[in-house]
């Protein structure tokens, strides 16, 4: 039996096979459309998602405190809050203690 012995183009054709594989393999974990770019993506959309829904929930607070504040509805106790807060206004009867 005589040994079997690869060639240089046989050589040559197994290199490029094995780095066109290794560059595909990178790509498709590393690149720009990989896994892990993936995984990056998916958390980003994860946060977005929840600062969203926090902003929706700030919104419809808004809306609320400014429908209770508007001329069509009133809200005594709101209106004295703020009237409190912004402004600083105590009643007579009130003793305040910093």
């Amino acid at each position: 039996m005589t040994p079997h012995r690869l060639s240089i183009g046989s050589l040559m054709i197994f290199a490029l096979a094995f780095g066109l594989g290794a560059y595909f393999t990178f790509a498709a974990v590393q690149g720009d459309f990989g896994l892990f770019r993936r995984a990056q993506i998916r958390a980003e959309a994860e946060a977005l998602s929840a600062e969203r829904d926090r902003l929706r929930r700030e919104l419809a607070e808004l809306q609320n405190r400014t429908h209770r504040l508007s001329d069509a509805y009133l809200d005594l106790d709101l209106l004295d809050e703020q009237v409190r807060d912004v402004l600083g206004y105590i009643r007579a009867d009130e003793v305040v203690i910093r």
